[in-house]
């Protein structure tokens, strides 16, 4: 009972502090509005965090880290769905679980942006 407590503890910080860093990067995004492409990178305590912007009419993959951009070459270049341990092997990157879902974490968050 107690370390389902303590899960549920270790849950709820999680997510209070994802909610702190969407403020701080919300409040980032609010202070540039004359910016017309979102910055690669921004700070949240102390911390680089990539952006990746939605996808825009008129906006290229030129604003995308250069990480992403060479995800979107290899996804670009496939025939079909990718897989994670396809792109993995394009850009030479090990297999091992914690790259490959950093990986996927990337994928993702491309796909969710259009």
């Amino acid at each position: 009972m107690s370390q389902e407590l303590q899960e549920e503890r270790d849950e709820l910080e999680e997510l209070a502090v994802a909610e702190r860093v969407m403020r701080r990067l919300a409040e980032q995004l609010r202070a540039e509005p004359e910016q017309k492409t979102p910055p690669a990178a921004g700070q949240v305590a102390g911390r680089v965090v990539l952006l990746v912007p939605q996808r825009e009419r008129g906006v290229d993959e030129a604003v995308l880290p250069a990480d992403y951009q060479r995800i979107m070459d290899v996804v670009r270049r496939a025939e079909g769905p990718v897989m994670v341990k396809q792109v993995c092997g394009e850009l030479g990157i090990s297999l091992e679980p914690t790259r490959s879902e950093a990986l996927r974490s990337k994928l993702n968050r491309l796909a969710e942006r259009g």
